[in-house]
């Protein structure tokens, strides 16, 4: 069984080669070098200093961005539960920025760049979690023809609606993050410019299957999107066990990596430098591939077709998303300004933006300016709207609070 499993260690020639380039100040020849910077805009402002370099630069922007606060009330896997000892966005994206930086320093990248992409990687995601991206994804889908994604769209809340003038490269990093999709060998993607981007961002709202196709241009981005599985994998089964969906890891099977979270995240890392150290790639062993495979459908199996939101209140949550995408659709529509949409969106959106007209922002359209709001949300603005909006409504959902086991 798992627990049987020992944590790997490295290829004694890696370890001995990665020692030689640190007592040489050796750093990876395909690391991608604060030089090649590319922003959108080019202001004086963001040039690289040593006590800001390029990269450090996104990871302070990142940070400030008003979005990033709302990580802290976002679901990571757990809805409608008041526990403070689960996972919420905010920690799970400090921790794929842990692990990658630790698989980024073996292999002599750059693990400023590595940290932005990690940070900022799921700050467009939406309440509720994947359910919840599932649920504004269908009524966005009916009502415009176009596909949501949340890795695009933290794109969008970088690039677009915070105008932070954030790097290609880590934009690149968060557009092409999609942990979903594991590849036992990540080969790099292309993406010369900022019209690249805009093109790839508008490749992934019109066709769904554009974001399978998608990879990293840099082996930083590659770095971040296997360190998100990584991450989640093992972190969610501790939180199923402490949140009683799991009575134990038994029921998990592993011949190579563990089925414990601290015994994934080593042998992942030491396999994947084992395997990636000197080439332009980053890539796992058969027997991690296939071990990583059987490890993120059994999660499914166990713990994400029961991840906290019963059938029931699931079904609750969906038609709460389309009803208030209705309502508030109609606000804009109507330019009613005492509407939320405008005084806790459109309004403080301008203000934070630095450079958004309101205008100019509605003229996008009113299904892509509901479909901003929504995603912005954490799981409990969410409901607390919902309950003004619409007072006297027979849609409610029980949150499992601090005491309900006393």
């Amino acid at each position: 069984m798992g627990a049987d499993i020992p944590y790997l260690t490295l290829d004694p020639a890696v370890e001995a080669a990665i020692r030689a380039d640190r007592a040489a100040g050796r750093t990876s020849p395909h690391r991608t070098p604060d030089a090649a910077v590319i922003r959108r805009e080019p202001n004086p402002h963001d040039e690289a200093t040593l006590t800001r370099p390029a990269f450090a630069r996104d990871i302070e922007k990142i940070l400030n961005v008003p979005a990033y606060n709302r990580y802290a009330g976002k679901t990571q896997v757990f809805s409608l539960v008041e526990d403070d000892d689960i996972c919420r966005r905010g920690l799970h994206v400090q921790l794929v920025g842990r692990i990658a930086r630790g698989i980024g320093e073996l292999l002599g990248l750059n693990c400023h760049l590595i940290e932005a992409i990690a940070l900022g990687h799921d700050v467009g995601h939406t309440p509720f979690g994947h359910a919840g991206e599932r649920y504004l994804g269908k009524v966005f889908r009916e009502r415009t023809g176009r596909f949501f994604n949340h890795n695009v769209h933290s794109v969008r809340v970088l690039d677009k609606l915070y105008r932070r003038n954030v790097s290609l490269q880590t934009l690149d990093g968060v557009l092409c993050h999609n942990g979903e999709f594991a590849c036992q060998v990540l080969e790099l993607g292309s993406m010369p410019d900022f019209a690249a981007l805009d093109e790839a961002v508008a490749r992934c709202g019109a066709d769904e299957r554009e974001i399978g196709s998608l990879r990293p241009s840099t082996l930083e981005g590659c770095v971040v999107r296997v360190s998100d599985m990584i991450a989640y994998v093992g972190k969610d089964r501790q939180d199923a066990l402490d949140r009683g969906v799991l009575d134990s890891l038994d029921a998990f099977e592993s011949d190579y990596l563990g089925t414990d979270n601290a015994r994934i995240i080593n042998n992942m890392t030491v396999d994947i430098v084992n395997s990636s150290y000197g080439t332009d790639r980053i890539a796992m062993s058969e027997a991690a591939f296939a071990d990583l495979k059987r490890a993120k459908r059994q999660n499914y199996e166990l713990i994400y077709d029961r991840e906290g939101m019963t059938e029931d209140a699931g079904n609750v949550v969906e038609e709460m998303f389309a009803r208030l995408f209705e309502r508030l659709a109609a606000d804009v529509e109507a330019g009613d300004e005492s509407s939320p949409v405008f005084r806790h969106h459109v309004a403080r959106l301008c203000a934070k933006s630095r450079s958004i007209d309101a205008a100019a922002y509605l003229a996008e359209g009113t299904d892509q300016v509901v479909c901003d709001y929504l995603a912005s949300m954490t799981d409990d603005y969410f409901l607390a709207l919902y309950r003004h909006l619409f007072p006297h409504d027979r849609l409610a959902v029980a949150v499992r609070g601090y005491c309900a086991d006393l």
